[in-house]
């Protein structure tokens, strides 16, 4: 019997291990439709620290409608990003990671790599389990530390079996979630929803506008977080101009309904929140309906480390660390987990310095990314060999990335650390992000036709569009 080559070896196949790690998914196993990453990012922001975002409104000193503003902003601008960096995992077949090779080089990409895709996705992680475990464990009054680890195992287990299990089941998750967090919304506000003005005496208060920038700034955050990641879960989808357009339609309105959804609802019940606590607020807010609500905030700790695992083994190969896929999974899954045992107390505290940081270092990344996509040409699928070349050492995308964190440090406004102009001017907010990802923009126009910093065996001339791999070779992860 003669094998057909065309035929697909991973396909749809929900319950295989997916055998691709970090490689370009050829035309026969692209499969799927765009919608599906509307339920992967609708599943994946239906989470209660979105809802703790929205308290702080209040502390803030912002009225009802600035603050529905600065969050629709903030979500209206994350959503477009993500929208724009899905639709070029479905052109180029290829994690958001490797995409970076581009403009950074082989081995220039490692250092951001490793901060943000591999540390932030272990801290996230570790935020998540612990979120979820508290809600488990005050659902079943089992300790935190066994809810918290069988919570691990499952992510281990789906995240081995990859993208397809994945796709699968934040569908799955999107309609079991939706009306559990439907029930949170209706309770939450008959309880103690109210519509408060405008209060420069808040303990927070730090102007009008420094605070709607701030406030929304922590929305644009939470998404700008997941950018690194974003084509990674488009990547298998046919390329096509109607899958690359919708693909950016659903991921888009997939992220701006559940953010403006949770945070304005935390805006509405934040006034009367008493705790800071997670499982505390959720208690207060949901009174005799507190088990469905704890049930969905354990339930959304899977919807969003499915997606925290699974990229942050991705970028584990990225750096060409020696191990499969399920070998890395297994290994960021150990370490969130015991940070989650160290960071089970002061939770919200720790989730929006965590925010903070990672934002500083991923939007002078992600804007590194898409101007190379669209001013570089890296939007020709025949230079995709290019992101597999070992020679291409050290692109000027490196330097376009880390003068924009350098740029950002000044404005840095965070419980971590707090920059001299933040200081002096604490009524502007927190620009940090901005500023970050201006600079990397303005450096990655003053270089981006200049010869690569270094490449190998070449004199340092700029490699031609589709010029042959000298890639690894294609390692067939988890056989």
């Amino acid at each position: 019997m003669t094998h057909d080559a065309s035929a697909p070896v991973y396909g749809s196949a929900i319950a295989k291990v997916e055998p691709f790690g970090v490689d370009h998914i050829p035309d026969n196993e692209r499969h799927g439709k765009p919608s599906s990453q509307f339920f992967i990012w609708f599943a994946a922001g239906l989470n209660f620290p979105v809802i703790l975002l929205g308290f702080s409104a209040a502390r803030f000193g912002l009225g009802f409608p600035a603050a529905v503003t600065a969050i629709v902003l903030g979500a209206g601008l994350g959503s477009l990003l993500m929208a724009v960096m899905s639709r070029m995992g479905v052109r180029l077949g290829v994690p958001q990671q490797i995409q970076a090779r581009g403009p950074l080089g082989f081995f220039g990409n490692f250092v951001p790599v490793a901060y943000i895709n591999v540390f932030a996705g272990i801290g996230w992680a570790s935020v998540t389990v612990i979120l979820g475990g508290k809600a488990f464990a005050g659902l079943t009054h089992l300790p935190f530390w066994l809810c918290a680890a069988l919570l691990t195992l499952v992510e281990v287990v789906v995240a081995v079996f990859g993208y397809n299990m994945i796709n699968f089941l934040q569908k799955a998750l999107t309609y079991v979630l939706t009306p559990l967090f439907a029930l949170i919304t209706v309770v939450a506000v008959v309880r103690g929803g109210s519509v408060f003005h405008a209060d420069p005496h808040a303990q927070g208060y730090i102007g009008s506008t420094g605070g709607l920038v701030t406030f929304g700034g922590w929305f644009l955050s939470f998404l700008v977080a997941w950018a690194p990641f974003a084509s990674d879960y488009s990547r298998y989808l046919p390329d096509t101009p109607e899958a690359v357009t919708r693909t950016a339609w659903y991921t888009g309105l997939g992220n701006f309904v559940t953010i403006c959804w949770l945070g304005i609802l935390g805006v509405v019940v934040g006034a009367g929140a008493t705790s800071s606590d997670s499982i505390t607020a959720l208690h207060q807010l949901a009174g005799p309906f507190a088990v469905p609500a704890l049930l969905a905030v354990g339930l959304s700790a899977l919807a969003q480390n499915f997606l925290n695992v699974y990229g942050g083994a991705i970028s584990v190969q990225t750096l060409k660390v020696p191990v499969t896929r399920a070998q890395a999974v297994t290994g960021i899954c150990v370490l969130a987990y015991a940070l989650s045992l160290w960071g089970e107390s002061g939770t919200e505290a720790k989730f929006k310095v965590f925010l903070n940081l990672t934002a500083y270092f991923i939007a002078p990344f992600v804007t590194v990314l898409l101007l190379d996509y669209y001013l570089g040409g890296r939007s020709d699928p025949s230079r995709i060999p290019e992101l597999y070349d070992r020679s291409r050492v050290l692109d000027w995308g490196l330097v376009a990335w880390a003068g924009g964190v350098a740029a950002s440090v000044p404005f840095w406004q965070s419980d971590f650390y707090t920059g001299p102009f933040s200081v002096a001017h604490p009524g502007a907010g927190d620009l940090s992000m901005f500023v970050a990802a201006g600079a990397g923009a303005v450096l990655y126009l003053l270089t981006y036709r200049l010869e690569p910093l270094w490449v190998k065996g070449t004199g340092g001339a700029r490699l031609p569009a589709g010029a042959p791999d000298r890639s690894e070779a294609v390692v067939r992860q988890d056989h």
